[in-house]
């Protein structure tokens, strides 16, 4: 009798448990491998947890609030201006954008219906577990103050950020891991017999992972490691309905200049599983000793996107950056007393 309510239970906790990492999607067969089309991951829910929240999930009358209190502030922020104020007064010099290019969701991130403090689920704190923070983003917070102030070495070309240069999302959305950003949040997937594709709308950046038969198949297909292109190294596999992608070998530039950084020593897994006809389950897994002490993981929901994404025309790298250099060297002359 105790070894069958034992039994009972345990089944009981795998069904109340729902779906996990390769879990079976609770769509039909039609949909379950099929995510072409359009999505977004738009929403004010961050990577890490803000000390404002306790818990991973977010009471509901809690989440409901801070739902209503964002689009209040975003009605207000796209209401007529009034010009007697002196709206147009170029005073704001720490920003490049007001509230007409913001486009960052409705709300907190929701995932299977809950509300979501942060997209890390481990550790408990809702926090990247660095070994060292302050020296593994140190290039990120450098370049954050040098935006700030306008004030930075600027010595040539390759001392900009890579937002600078037009060479990847600024915001991370490639990944590994992919993250949200103040707008372009949408992603146009595609899953043919041999390939995962990822097409962002930020930066028009693509990650293209060719699909094997197994995990081993898939993990022997991996480039050499000296070669470490722009998003990594990306291979893929299925695991019942449940796509797997794992990615090495990131570009060094960019672990130095990203919120996530993985080392040549890292690996990434990322899981994708369609869990409504309009949620797709993406989860991922950060395991890397050199920036961190313990593996981390995460997860939010994609959710459809209405309409096509267009072509994201990054021209900073084509006029801003000869002004910034130039504009660097007329303060060293001017520094040094000359002209």
């Amino acid at each position: 009798m105790l070894r069958g309510s034992t039994s009972a239970a345990a089944a009981l906790a795998v069904l109340l448990a729902g779906p996990a990492f390769g879990g079976t999607p609770a769509v039909p067969r039609a949909l379950a491998r099929n995510f072409d089309g359009v999505w977004t991951n738009a929403t004010v829910t961050q990577l890490e947890r803000s000390a404002a929240f306790s818990q991973l999930v977010v009471p509901e009358d809690r989440a409901a609030a801070l739902d209503k209190a964002t689009a209040a502030r975003r009605a207000a922020a796209n209401g007529q201006s009034d010009l007697s104020e002196g709206a147009f007064k170029d005073e704001n010099a720490t920003a490049g954008y007001n509230s007409f290019w913001i486009d960052s969701g409705d709300g907190l991130m929701r995932v299977r219906g809950q509300a979501r403090s942060s997209f890390i689920t481990s550790p408990a704190d809702g926090r990247m577990p660095f070994r060292d923070r302050a020296r593994s983003l140190a290039l990120m917070m450098r370049d954050g103050a040098e935006y700030r102030s306008g004030k930075g070495a600027y010595t040539g070309p390759e001392d900009l950020p890579i937002r600078e240069r037009c060479l990847i999302a600024q915001s991370d959305a490639g990944g590994p891991v992919m993250l949200n950003a103040i707008y372009n949040n949408n992603y146009s997937f595609f899953v043919t017999p041999g390939y995962f594709v990822i097409d962002l709308e930020m930066n028009h950046d693509v990650r293209i992972a060719p699909i094997f038969a197994s995990a081993k198949a898939a993990r022997a297909a991996h480039a050499p490691a000296v070669i470490r292109p722009w998003l990594g190294d990306t291979v893929a596999w299925w695991e019942g309905d449940t796509l797997v992608a794992e990615t090495k070998n990131v570009n060094p530039i960019q672990e130095g200049r990203t919120m996530t950084p993985v080392s040549s020593q890292g690996t990434v897994t990322e899981r994708f599983t369609r869990i409504a006809e309009d949620e797709l389950l993406y989860q991922f897994t950060v395991e890397d000793p050199v920036h961190y002490t313990q593996a981390w993981s995460g997860e939010y929901s994609f959710r459809p996107a209405k309409g096509q994404i267009y072509e994201y025309a990054c021209h900073e790298g084509n006029y801003a950056m000869e002004g910034i250099l130039r504009g660097a060297r007329m303060a060293e002359a001017a520094d040094k007393g000359g002209n």
